[in-house]
């Protein structure tokens, strides 16, 4: 039987494995298939040709549904909505003039100055070619009246409650701040509000406060990239449109190896971007959103670069690349490390779902941050904080500071902290303030509230994330 080599491409979206038809033509059919290493992110699509041929590249044709893309200074856009290829390719973005706008490699573009520049996006896959340049011109921001903290007296089951709040527009520019960008650091409220320029900073999810690296607990999505996966509570993610949602979020990280993505090939991660407990079984993710290295030493990593696996070291606190990940496999799951090889493909997906396991659409989300419990849904109080996997009894039965982040009906949102207050009465006040759907934010000794360069609620340690809003944030 003759060999022939088979080339294994990957590009994104859809799993569906495709066998050209042309391989038929050409004899193929009946010889032996030896399958080669290449990329697995979605699209799967075999090319086969005989040893001593060479393959040759396959022109893309990439078309954006717009002469050109406008967007305002702070606002974001999904290039990736209005492009259109010949081929399901992946593709790199590269922004002409970086000071004019920004552009992630997911295809996320943010206004950052008034003008214009190109955008160029060109085909990744080896085996395929292809380039477009997208004109993009910046507006100027429409001048937006200055975001006032307000104090509101609310009366709960007899008790009044004084609750400092913000009411922010819809579209109002909003990111999730990570203290000195790079997860498991801490800085004042202030200083994560002054790095991204915020008008309003309000402290985020739950942090390791008290020991150990100040890793999140809860959920951070950060320029459309997941920057910490918590799997409990409640979260609140933004869309580029303004628009706000809520859900019961939950993430799973798989993976695969080698152009594989089942039996042997399969690999998981627990979380990302968190410090495993020396000494326990892990298998944790670790991207740039973690800064320049994972920040430990122990467990057996593996570096991926441009989708390629460069490094399997033991026992080093490794480096991350900035267009790769990393992932620490510690005790048992060090097993899981055997399944790597340099030189050939590694690569992971996400799958979200709500609590109860029921699939959730957020690819459109920019900016989350994952708390809870859920306070309202729908316009009435919903709070079930046991449900949700909380057991602490600051959160089930205690009385103390609170944050706390809704959605009003109109979109708009409204930003709030009170003093001395059981979630039960929490809960009862965000729906007195408007709240059609509302959540608990950390509170404690993390509650904090910054509006305008004056600390309306002062924090009393210094914090992991915030979640920021402002006319001109600095991304």
């Amino acid at each position: 039987m003759k060999k022939i080599r088979v080339l294994w491409l990957s590009t994104k979206r859809t799993a569906t494995a495709v066998l050209l038809l042309a391989a038929i033509g050409t004899g193929v059919l009946g010889t032996e298939l030896e399958p080669l290493g290449g990329k697995l992110s979605g699209l799967i699509e075999w090319r086969a040709f005989a040893d001593g041929e060479q393959a040759s590249k396959q022109t893309v044709k990439l078309t954006y549904e717009s002469a050109k893309q406008t967007v305002r200074e702070g606002s974001r856009v999904w290039l990736g909505d209005k492009l259109k290829l010949s081929e399901e390719v992946q593709v790199t973005y590269t922004a002409g003039n970086p000071a004019v706008v920004r552009v992630e490699p997911n295809g996320l573009l943010t206004g950052i100055a008034a003008g214009k520049t190109k955008v160029t996006i060109k085909v990744a896959d080896a085996d395929y070619t292809g380039n477009f340049t997208i004109p993009v011109e910046v507006a100027a921001a429409p001048a937006a009246a200055p975001l006032k903290a307000v104090a509101e007296k609310v009366n709960v089951s007899g008790k009044t409650y004084t609750v400092q709040t913000v009411t922010i527009p819809k579209g109002t520019p909003v990111t999730s701040g990570i203290a000195s960008r790079a997860v498991g650091k801490v800085q004042p409220l202030k200083d994560i509000a002054a790095n991204y320029r915020a008008d309003v900073a309000v402290n985020g999810t739950f942090f390791s406060a008290y020991e150990g690296p100040a890793d999140p607990y809860g959920t951070i999505i950060s320029d459309g990239e997941i920057a910490h996966a918590g799997n409990y509570g409640t979260t609140i993610g933004f869309e580029a449109d303004g628009t706000a949602k809520m859900d019961s979020l939950r993430i799973r990280i798989l993976g695969g190896t080698g152009g594989k993505n089942n039996g042997s090939g399969n690999w998981y991660a627990y979380f990302i971007n968190r410090t495993p407990v020396e000494g326990s079984n892990s298998a944790i993710l670790y991207t740039p959103k973690r800064g320049a290295r994972i920040g430990f030493d122990y467990g057996t990593a593996v570096t991926v670069k441009a989708g390629v696996v460069t490094k399997i070291e033991r026992n080093v606190n490794v480096a991350i690349p900035k267009d790769g990940f990393v992932v620490v496999f510690t005790g048992s799951e060090e097993r899981l490390a055997d399944r790597f090889t340099i030189g050939n493909e590694a690569h992971y997906r996400i799958e979200m779902s709500d609590a109860a396991g029921k699939p959730l659409d957020w690819s459109r989300v920019h900016t989350a941050i994952g708390a809870g419990p859920r306070l309202v849904k729908n316009g009435a109080v919903a709070l079930d904080a046991a449900a949700e996997g909380f057991r602490d009894d600051k959160i089930l039965t205690s009385a103390g500071a609170r944050s706390g982040i809704g959605i009003k009906k109109d979109g708009s949102i409204i930003v709030a902290t009170v003093p001395g207050a059981t979630m039960k009465a929490w809960a009862a006040i965000m729906l007195k303030l408007g709240a059609y759907q509302a959540m608990n934010l950390d509170g404690g000794a993390s509650s904090g509230l910054y509006v305008n360069g004056k600390t309306i609620t002062a924090e009393g340690r210094t914090l992991s994330n915030a979640l920021l809003f402002g006319s001109k944030l600095r991304y």
